[in-house]
């Protein structure tokens, strides 16, 4: 075994556990969605997510702390395509509660977006990068962040003009005129709220993860 992080039983046994878990909800969200189109569009990132990082296991094992955000994110988006992102039962609870305007899961989902890739992002960027932690990477993670929900909300606009009425679950803007440029802002506010929340773990298990006697991957 020479990829990184191979010594480290605690990932080992963390990443099939996460695995397992998102497979049951997967099966779960499966099982009669509210349509099977948004279902598909919903959970086609999770399942592309956890492509990757199964491909890239041998090769470059990420921190224990971005499985877990990984798994997390997947069940999000699970829970959003069996529903809907407008129809998340515990949502429109909250929302009948507490007399909100609208179905909230969406902004948790978009807050996620950015919250979650962060790490992703920091991570490739201190192992393959010349870039060390200090404003420029904040700044440049942060940045990159909001450039991949800019890249969804295009992606939803597209699937919504090529597929009309079928797509507006999906778009999920439950009428509000300014629905995509709150996505954009609940991305950006998770990606600088995981920066500031997780850099010093993340910081801890990276030390871990590439002391010496494990591969560096710089």
């Amino acid at each position: 075994m020479t990829s990184a992080g191979l010594d480290d039983p605690i990932k080992d046994r963390a990443a099939p556990a996460i695995l397992l878990l998102v497979v049951g909800v997967f099966i779960w969200s499966a099982i009669n969605p509210h349509d099977y189109f948004t279902w598909i569009l919903e959970v086609f990132p999770a399942i592309i997510g956890i492509a990757v990082l199964a491909a890239t296991w041998h090769n470059f094992r990420f921190t224990t702390l971005v499985y877990i955000l990984v798994g997390a994110h997947a069940i999000i988006l699970m829970i959003g395509g069996h529903y809907t992102y407008a129809e998340v039962p515990l949502f429109n609870w909250i929302r009948d509660q507490f007399a909100l305007s609208r179905n909230h899961y969406d902004r948790l989902g978009h807050f996620a977006q950015g919250f979650i890739p962060a790490m992703i992002v920091r991570e490739v960027l201190l192992r393959k990068s010349p870039l060390k932690r200090g404003g420029w990477l904040f700044f440049i993670v942060v940045s990159i962040c909001l450039a991949i929900s800019a890249l969804y909300e295009l992606f939803e606009w597209g699937v919504s003009e090529a597929t009309g009425s079928a797509g507006d679950a999906f778009l999920g803007t439950q009428g509000d005129v300014f629905d995509t440029q709150k996505d954009m802002a609940m991305a950006l506010v998770g990606a600088i709220t995981s920066m500031l929340l997780l850099s010093g773990l993340h910081d801890r298990q990276l030390r871990k993860l590439l002391s010496p006697g494990k591969s560096q991957d710089r």
